[in-house]
């Protein structure tokens, strides 16, 4: 029984024995060790860091350094890039932008002589209606890059409250430069030049653009805009109009030609007799276009003192009067002596017919339906209970 016993045990440590003999462990040497299949990056030198940080601190200050050249009008549905105006910069325009915002809650804003970067919109309407003025205000300043360049200068008849009117206008633009203008001084100059040669009837709208720097010399850079107006875009680029040595810019129309509104023969014969200034030296052209008035660039301080004398003498040899539209007495005193702006105006305005005399003090007709439409599009909302429609 016992050497049945003491023969098991020694049966384990001879397995374990084969076990551990067939169990072998290998240590590889230090020139065995395994290498990484890519080579670590080099440290790059201290100095070409700080040379790369100096670098993209100078690509983040250059564009302080040198403001845009051009931009996109999110209006304009070819996206084109414009250049930016001459005589506008970033910097101009922030120093504009707090120029206007001292002022906004000034009341009346006092209009400037023209050369402190504002664009002085000067409008004229014998009929006041404070909607047609609010579409021409908010299609212009919705239209600009930079509304707080523009000032606005509306000439109403005596008679209404002008305060009244502006402060409707003001609720509905908080933010805009405006100003309420009465007629009667520019009217009473036209009058006296009318009542001394007894002139035909002057159109006081057409002529009014001439007189307004003599009367208001505050005002002696603007740009005379029909009340009728819608602007559709690229208002901009009427900033960067170059008057040259002219006094007057003004676009022409050449679906009106001058030989429509004159008999040659007559004109010939005037030409011939008339040793006025005002008069050509050489031959007028029969296909010479009509001036659109719509759209007039004005300097006051070039402006030739006797223009308003030779449109009164133009209408009283050819027998015109305030209802003959356009008038070609106009045409005739600016022959030659305009710039023609190169600006294509009918992609950027839109002149519309409201059905309503707005340059006759009865206010004669009615807004057409259509027109009311097209308003909608530029009335800011509770524009009919503010202005009181």
């Amino acid at each position: 029984m016992s050497s049945s016993t003491s023969s098991f045990p020694l049966s384990r440590p001879a397995a374990r024995r084969r076990n551990d003999s067939t169990t072998t462990t290998t240590t590889p040497s230090s020139g065995d060790l395994l290498r990484p299949a890519v080579d670590p990056a080099p440290n790059p030198r201290p100095i070409f860091q700080w040379v790369g940080f100096g670098f993209i601190i100078f690509l983040c200050f250059l564009q302080f350094l040198l403001p845009a050249t051009h931009f996109r009008h999110p209006s304009d549905p070819l996206r084109e890039w414009r250049p930016f105006p001459s005589n506008l910069s970033p910097s101009s325009s922030s120093s504009t932008n707090s120029k206007a915002s001292s002022d906004e809650n000034s009341g009346y804003v006092r209009a400037h002589d023209g050369e402190d970067g504002m664009v002085h919109i000067v409008s004229w309407m014998d009929c006041l209606d404070l909607q047609v003025l609010a579409v021409l205000i908010n299609s212009t300043l919705s239209s600009s890059r930079y509304p707080e360049l523009f000032s606005f200068h509306f000439f109403v008849p005596e008679g209404h409250d002008d305060k009244v009117s502006y402060y409707k206008l003001k609720v509905l633009f908080p933010h805009s430069n405006l100003e309420i203008i009465w007629q009667e001084k520019v009217k009473g100059q036209i009058m006296a030049a009318y009542s001394v040669g007894e002139y035909p009837r002057p159109s006081f709208h057409e002529m009014a653009p001439f007189v307004i720097p003599t009367v208001h010399p505050t005002l002696s850079k603007f740009i005379y805009v029909s009340t009728n107006v819608i602007f559709k875009g690229g208002v901009e680029e009427l900033l960067g109009v170059d008057l040259k040595n002219f006094a007057i810019a003004v676009a022409e129309d050449c679906s009106k030609r001058l030989s429509a509104y004159v008999n040659f023969d007559v004109l010939d014969a005037i030409q011939r007799s008339a040793s006025n200034p005002w008069v050509s030296g050489t031959p007028y052209s029969e296909e010479a276009c009509m001036p659109d008035l719509s759209l007039v660039f004005i300097d006051g301080s070039r402006l030739e003192k006797n223009l308003l004398e030779a449109i009164l003498w133009w209408s009283k040899v050819l027998n015109k009067s305030e209802r003959d539209s356009p008038n070609p007495a106009v045409a005739l005193a600016l022959y030659n002596r305009h710039l023609k702006p190169d600006i294509n105006y009918k992609r950027w305005i839109h002149r519309y017919d409201g059905g309503r005399n707005i340059y006759s003090e009865s206010c004669g007709g009615a807004i057409r339906p259509d027109v009311r439409n097209l308003w909608k599009q530029y009335l800011p909302p509770m524009s009919d209970q503010i202005l009181g429609y």
